[in-house]
């Protein structure tokens, strides 16, 4: 098993959790960016800079993802492509994308998509909450006992 994270993206206080989740578990941690990543020093935890583009760390990530891995991503159609190939995939707010939830996720990003386009000010995701990250560090915790 092996944790990918969309790195670009990610809150810090997430890469964090990541961090000492890895080193306490010894499974393989790689961030994904198309910017220089700061990771701590360890055998187990180490980033891939990807060239800058629209996707170019997600197609990365999906080509190297394999069955029973973990993603943590926010992008629903990134976590779709996951799931496909048989990953997990865990958003950065603790929220659990599978086969049964991820479709009616993308119809409604492309209805959110639609009424944007149209002038419609949606705005964006609420600030990373305390809660978030708990149920974030909890859920991981959890998939990784499972894990072992």
């Amino acid at each position: 098993m092996h944790i990918w994270v969309d790195a670009d993206a990610c809150p810090k206080v997430i890469k964090d959790i990541l961090f000492r989740a890895a080193t306490r578990t010894k499974i393989p941690l790689t961030l994904v960016a198309n910017q220089t990543l700061y990771v701590p020093p360890s055998p187990f935890i180490r980033s891939v800079q990807v060239s800058a583009g629209f996707d170019v760390a997600d197609n990365e990530i999906v080509k190297r993802v394999t069955a029973g891995d973990l993603v943590i991503t926010s992008d629903l159609p990134l976590a779709a492509e996951v799931i496909e190939k048989g990953g997990h995939v865990l958003s950065h707010r603790g929220e659990w994308y599978s086969a049964a939830n991820i479709r009616p996720l993308l119809n409604m990003r492309d209805f959110m998509d639609n009424l944007r386009a149209s002038g419609v000010q949606t705005g964006g995701p609420p600030p990373m909450s305390q809660n978030e990250s708990r149920s974030f560090a909890g859920h991981l915790d959890r998939f990784l006992a499972n894990q072992a």
